[in-house]
């Protein structure tokens, strides 16, 4: 009998369960590069879901990055090239490269509605079980809150490769060494001439003790491969406008000690330099439309959270929010540290405290970024991996979708204790490439593990690589062609691995996609 009620109860209990909704492509993460991947998609006649585990979408162009990474821009082209010129309309000329990011959300939204994407807002991947496969085939994904989602084709557009990782597709984080795939700038890397410690700043204070936010573990050896991440951070929209400036807060938890570094290397510039370090030397400030502008890291000591990024590719769902939250906590102390303490230096602090938090960005959320600036977490290990040489030598792809130009930019991995007890940072990596033509492969999992998934955000790259292809217009366009991708293969119900290249590149090509840059 108890049998039978435990039967009778487990039926009852599925009949509640909601149905899963089914779609030709499914396309997890809001990212600039999960919403260009949807809207290709639909364009091409497909019915698209978008899931995204927050409010906005947009990633980092919605989110604060707003002086945008274009590199050279002759190689951006498609419809990321459309989403700039649709934001020159909203100004009023033809292009807007650096634009305010509620007006960034603006377009992306008008673009989702114009091709009928339909968006979930709040729905995120449930952690461990929430992919279910059949052979090669993903065929069902579901969230946290219980829906469940069924289609062709998946496409995982996260910055952290969630779905990917869940869908048992080989990947790695961190970097590779030297030797691995023959790249020179592999590793661990000899000290760089950007934001580092140009002067010898002590590691330790009179009493002995190591001066917080330093790290304790060696740097390596030179090439080595380990599993440090180059450095988050949050991109703050500052204003000096008095109508649109919100003050700069004391945040809950203060502590001037955490940014004790801060204030020795700020006395050392002043000793090796013979004056006080101007506003631009501590802070990357770039203007953007609205008056505002978009506060990056510059310098040894800034914004960038150096070395609190390694566990974030792995981590539980859990260990990622207190991530973001330390990030803040740290970010936020930082700007008060600067606008209050009597250790900095007067001109310095007279400048920084112009600035506020722009009132009317973010309005949501505190005014506070909707996005950690997350530039590097799980890389995907596909059949074809892009290395160096295809930045820098073997320019010219047969499978080609678009275009990246910027720098390999990676920024710091870590902050060490040298041997005469001074500090430096090492992982800075700014070295120009000439302008490249991206390959579809990179987008594609080995086939025996998954048929019917592309990753356009966490696809198949090296350290080296990834550091120049992270940039967000060369995201869109990724998802640009992921979508027309995506359609082809459901339309010659073949995996994503056997479409025909050729048609792709072509037709990308008739949809404005840039393929060749010829010097200006």
């Amino acid at each position: 009998m108890r049998a039978i009620f435990t039967v009778l109860l487990s039926v009852a209990g599925a009949l509640s369960l909601p149905a899963a909704q089914n779609f030709d492509f499914v396309v997890y993460g809001g990212t600039a590069g999960g919403v260009m991947t949807a809207v290709s998609a639909a364009r091409e006649g497909a019915s698209v879901a978008l899931l995204e585990p927050g409010r906005h979408v947009g990633g980092m162009v919605t989110g604060g990055l707003s002086r945008t990474d274009h590199g050279k821009k002759e190689t951006v082209g498609g419809y990321s090239l459309e989403f700039y010129r649709r934001l020159g309309k909203k100004y009023g000329a033809e292009i807007e490269w650096y634009p305010e990011p509620h007006v960034a959300e603006q377009v992306l939204l008008e673009m989702m509605k114009e091709t009928g994407v339909k968006a979930f807002y709040g729905h995120r991947l449930r952690e461990k079980t929430g992919v279910r496969k059949k052979g090669r085939q993903v065929v069902e994904i579901v969230m946290e809150n219980g829906a469940a989602f069924q289609a062709k084709i998946f496409a995982d557009c996260t910055y952290e490769g969630d779905l990917m990782a869940q869908a048992g597709v080989s990947y790695t984080w961190g970097r590779e060494g030297s030797s691995q795939y023959g790249e020179s700038l592999a590793g661990v890397r000899p000290k760089d001439r950007g934001h580092q410690f140009d002067f010898p700043v002590p590691a330790y204070d009179d009493k002995g003790r190591l001066l917080p936010e330093i790290g304790t573990q060696p740097r390596g050896e030179l090439g080595a491969a380990d599993k440090k991440v180059q450095a988050y951070n949050y991109r703050l929209i500052m204003t000096k406008e008095p109508a649109k400036r919100r003050s700069i807060e004391k945040p809950a938890d203060y502590d001037p000690w955490r940014y004790e570094l801060l204030v020795r290397w700020l006395q050392g510039f002043e000793k090796h330099h013979g004056r006080a370090p101007r506003i631009d030397e501590v802070l990357l400030i770039g203007p953007c439309q609205g008056n505002k502008a978009d506060f990056n890291n510059r310098g040894a000591v800034s914004t960038d959270y150096i070395g609190k990024s390694w566990d974030y590719p792995e981590a539980s769902y859990k260990r990622r929010a207190e991530i973001w939250r330390e990030h803040a906590d740290y970010t936020k102390g930082l700007l008060y540290f600067y606008v209050t303490d009597p250790r900095i230096p007067k001109s310095l602090q007279d400048d920084i405290r112009q600035w506020g938090y722009a009132k009317d960005e973010f309005t949501d959320n505190d005014n506070w970024p909707y996005q950690l600036y997350v530039r590097e977490a799980r890389r995907m290990t596909g059949g074809f991996v892009m290395t160096q040489k295809d930045i820098q030598t073997e320019l010219t792809k047969p499978d080609a979708i678009g275009m990246g130009s910027y720098n390999s930019d990676s920024h710091n991995v870590q902050r060490f204790v040298q041997a005469d007890r001074t500090v430096q940072n090492e992982g800075n990596m700014e070295v120009s490439v000439t302008p490249y033509q991206v390959p579809y492969r990179i987008l594609l999992p080995k086939r025996m593990e998954a048929e019917n998934l592309l990753v356009p955000v966490c696809f198949s790259a090296s350290h080296v690589t990834y550091s120049t292809l992270r940039m967000e217009p060369v995201y869109m366009i990724i998802g640009h062609a992921a979508g027309v991708a995506a359609k082809m293969a459901i339309d010659k119900k073949v995996a994503v691995q056997e479409i025909d290249t050729k048609a792709l590149t072509a037709r990308l090509r008739a949809q404005g996609a840039a393929m060749e840059w010829k010097r200006p």
